[in-house]
């Protein structure tokens, strides 16, 4: 593929999403820089709304780490391959691409050893100092593009990043049969977390959320029954439903007030409860005594590790299962309000997806 730009689709200046301060988008000119070696740049066709993008929109920080201004977010994202940097085959202008977001070092021990989601020099695109996906444009090395099955939407393709994250959590779990599951937290990682548990196999799946639509949603992805935190002590209506013995499997996809520790109630003796959310804030309380006296064994997870393919696959065997899940498409000039919709849990949102023309 020439190296040349595409003067049809290429102008010196793009359009990007920056946030400026808690609560604030703005857009803005930014220049288009050339591919560099072993990089595509691709046009940006639709990005969707992280629950972690949310976070930092609230809060000016995540994890601990404070926004730097101003920051670009968005991390779901396919695009269009335009042009290639020199020493880049096997793709060509037109070709449509998910986008991996996470930029590995390849040499430190653990990407040696293949735990590339661990990267001592990683580098995640929507991160501080890293700007993300909500810009027209970017330049990304050839191997952070996936090629998007023909069968699936640009629009719908943004869903395999998160649901490439469901799968590492599962992975972990190591579902067997029939096993009966808890998810705490049906935001859109909840909601394909249930529908990835009972395509796996699962048993009973019970959905617990405050957000009324929310868990209509869960019922759609196949929850088997939901429970509203703010009506009942949601642990204790599930181990009264599992005859006080509780679940196999609990996952933490809201990771708020007490969900951990909830989720250690209602986990049965010996079994597993997963960390998929990602809390507001920065100490999060467990009762260890619970979790000591039945066993527990608990995991932590970090985005994915390889699982990209595999869930583009999924989407496309089981589009009745995950494509409800974007309930908003929304073009780039409404990015402001798209944020604050999912921020306050508005208008029936579940997965949000900004549009680019």
């Amino acid at each position: 593929m020439p190296n040349a730009p595409v003067s049809a689709m290429l102008e010196d200046l793009m359009k990007a999403a920056e946030l400026v301060q808690p609560g604030r988008i703005r857009l803005a000119d930014h220049t288009i820089p050339d591919p560099g070696p072993g990089e595509l740049q691709v046009k940006v066709a639709a990005v969707g709304i992280c629950g972690s993008d949310v976070l930092s929109f609230s809060s000016g920080e995540i994890g601990g780490v404070e926004c730097r201004y101003p920051q670009v977010l968005g991390h779901e994202a396919t695009g269009v391959v335009v042009r290639a940097g020199s020493g880049v085959t096997g793709w060509a202008a037109g070709d449509r691409a998910a986008l991996e977001p996470a930029l590995y070092c390849y040499h430190c021990e653990f990407c040696r050893a293949g735990r590339y989601n661990i990267c001592s020099q990683i580098r995640f695109q929507s991160s501080a100092g890293e700007p993300g996906f909500l810009r027209e444009f970017v330049n990304l090395p050839a191997e952070n593009l996936c090629a998007l099955p023909p069968t699936l939407g640009l629009e719908e393709g943004t869903l395999f990043e998160p649901l490439a994250v469901v799968l590492h959590a599962l992975k972990m779990v190591r579902l067997e049969a029939m096993e009966t599951a808890c998810v705490f937290g049906a935001g859109p990682i909840g909601l394909l977390t249930i529908a990835v548990l009972k395509l796996s196999g699962a048993g009973r799946v019970w959905a617990v959320d405050p957000v009324a639509h929310r868990r209509e949603m869960a019922r759609k992805a196949g929850a088997d029954a939901v429970v509203d935190p703010g009506a009942v002590d949601a642990a204790r209506e599930v181990l009264h439903d599992t005859g006080g013995r509780g679940v196999d499997v609990t996952i933490d996809c809201a990771n708020r007030q007490r969900s951990l520790t909830e989720c250690a109630e209602a986990t049965r003796n010996g079994g597993r409860l997963v960390l998929t959310g990602i809390p507001h804030q920065l100490e999060t309380p467990l009762n260890w005594h619970i979790a000591r006296r039945k066993e527990l064994v608990i995991y932590n997870v970090r985005r994915s590790n390889g699982e990209s393919q595999a869930a583009l696959q999924m989407l496309t065997e089981h589009p009745d299962r995950f494509l409800p899940i974007i309930t908003h498409r929304m073009p780039l000039e409404q990015v402001q309000s798209a944020f604050e919709m999912l921020r306050e849990y508005a208008d029936g949102a579940g997965k949000a997806v900004i549009i680019f023309k």
